[in-house]
């Protein structure tokens, strides 16, 4: 289960960022082709936080879809599998726009009284 590797690492960036202070919301956005099962992900957070300084701090996940622009035709075409086709003409000619996305988008810190 690599997802709960990920969740460490979430972890460990967001704690190194809030510096201290107290962590309400953690947004990230993971893509597609980084076959992240969301549940998983989210169940080894709830693990990992629990008595730690982002005890309460909650995880969205954005889901990204794969995307790739066709060199051929000019088509954009959304993947559901890992195969690197123009969903349009069937052409291999194409570039990844989107769905290897992997990054914390924000973080929501308490203000320092």
């Amino acid at each position: 289960m690599h997802e709960l590797s990920l969740a460490q690492a979430i972890a460990d960036t967001t704690a190194r960022y809030a510096d201290g202070r107290p962590v309400a919301m953690v947004r990230v956005r993971i893509g597609h082709l980084r076959q992240v099962v969301p549940e998983s992900l989210q169940f080894a957070w709830e693990l990992l936080t629990v008595d730690s300084v982002l005890d309460g701090a909650g995880l969205s996940i954005e889901h990204v879809p794969a995307v790739v622009r066709c060199a051929g035709c000019g088509g954009r075409s959304r993947l559901d599998l890992p195969i690197l086709v123009c969903g349009s003409c069937g052409g291999t000619e194409v570039t990844l726009e989107t769905g290897e996305e992997f990054q914390i988008d924000t973080i929501d810190v308490a203000e320092v009284a």
